[in-house]
């Protein structure tokens, strides 16, 4: 994410996060969201595939994994405190950037009207799968299908208006790639959280591993409970001085 919209800015309120699978903004941006959630913006998830292959289980059924996915992404969504999440249940692994597909990414954006739009970043080589690529680049197609008068007429006649050019220009500067690390930075939270279990629950010699089991699920209901947030020291500005080999000279 940018400084810009890391930042505290109370003006900027809604949140749009458009992503391929169910989990997607949970493993990428999740982080971010809960910062945002906290600080009073509303987030909304718009998933755009059922997630219906995303296993290496022989023994699984599409329509049986599209259950589980979607019920960890609402699961996932209120522990964040995610407003709601749409399922558009394309097919995992077949999505297009079509004028059809962009149609409905359109609609939800003048639906929602959100102050940032988050989605796949379609431009970097580790972008592999299909669907977050197309993802990408249909988002960025349709913010501008969203923001003018004369793209998607029928939207148009039942209320969906197109946005006002101050409005278009404010949404486009504000639409985020998440995941650039060659030209910014990240922290995995995973890994802090490790860290803290390490120097508070596992730091003296145990005996078995059943022992080990134990203390951990005591910590880690404990640390529930307490609602225990990150104590975040390392800021963009930061980033920026001791990363500075992977940021850009402009």
């Amino acid at each position: 994410m940018t400084e810009r919209t890391t930042q505290s800015n109370d003006t900027l309120k809604r949140v749009l996060a458009i992503m391929a699978h169910p989990d997607d903004a949970d493993l990428t941006c999740a982080g971010t969201l809960a910062k945002w959630i906290k600080a009073g913006r509303q987030v909304h998830y718009v998933v755009c595939t059922c997630g219906d292959k995303g296993t290496k289980d022989p023994h699984m059924t599409p329509h049986r994994l599209t259950a589980i996915r979607e019920e960890e992404q609402l699961a996932a969504a209120r522990k964040l405190g995610i407003e709601a999440v749409i399922f558009l249940r394309h097919k995992d692994g077949e999505l297009e950037a079509t004028k059809e597909f962009r149609a409905e990414i359109a609609m939800l954006i003048r639906h929602y009207k959100p102050d940032i739009v988050i989605t796949h970043d379609p431009w970097q080589p580790y972008q592999l799968h299909p669907d977050h690529r197309a993802v990408g680049i249909t988002v960025c197609d349709a913010i501008v299908a969203a923001r003018d008068h004369l793209f998607l007429p029928a939207q148009t006649a039942i209320g969906l208006e197109a946005f006002e050019p101050a409005e278009a220009r404010r949404i486009l500067r504000k639409l985020e790639f998440h995941f650039t690390p060659k030209h910014g930075s990240w922290l995995n939270i995973a890994e802090i959280e490790l860290s803290v279990l390490k120097r508070q629950c596992l730091a003296g010699r145990i005996a078995d591993i059943e022992t080990m089991r134990a203390e951990v699920h005591t910590w880690n209901t404990d640390r529930n409970n307490r609602k225990t947030e990150v104590d975040w020291q390392f800021r963009t500005k930061d980033a920026r001085i001791k990363l500075k080999r992977l940021y850009p000279k402009l």
